[in-house]
């Protein structure tokens, strides 16, 4: 038993779209978009990647964690239509993302210039003592 189904996909109304056979294939939809000769403005950046990178590798005195809360809360507002309050978060966050930074680095080439000091200590703590030992004549190995 040999059975095929066959599906018609040919309009019934005789090849119209729509309400006449002249009717556009486009929506006629008015347009809502920015007008002619009005700048875009870009929409009000929150810098939440920046923030989490700050959050996870640099977060002196939690600031990165604060600068997190300020990123999510000016994402908040883009999400509502508030590019006012969005700006206004999002140039907190990026104030709080730079003083980490900055601190961060500061704290990273502080404790460069420590281990490099207390290096150059230790090693003249050791040459002096080897000094000491020769002057002194104390030869532990004979």
């Amino acid at each position: 038993m040999d059975s095929s189904v066959s599906i018609d996909l040919q309009p019934r109304d005789g090849g119209k779209v729509g309400p006449d056979a002249s009717a556009p294939l486009y929506s006629t939809y008015p347009y809502t978009g920015p007008a002619q000769g009005f700048p875009v403005q870009p929409p009000p950046r929150d810098f939440v990647l920046w923030s989490l990178f700050n959050t996870f590798f640099c977060n002196v005195c939690c600031l990165g964690f604060m600068a997190l809360v300020f990123s999510f809360k000016a994402r908040d507002r883009k999400v509502l239509g508030d590019s006012n309050g969005a700006e206004s978060y999002g140039k907190t966050a990026k104030c709080l993302n730079i003083t980490v930074l900055v601190l961060s680095l500061l704290a990273v080439v502080l404790i460069i210039i420590l281990m490099a000091t207390g290096a150059v200590a230790l090693s003249h703590a050791v040459q002096q003592g080897n000094q000491n030992r020769i002057n002194y004549g104390f030869n532990y190995g004979n």
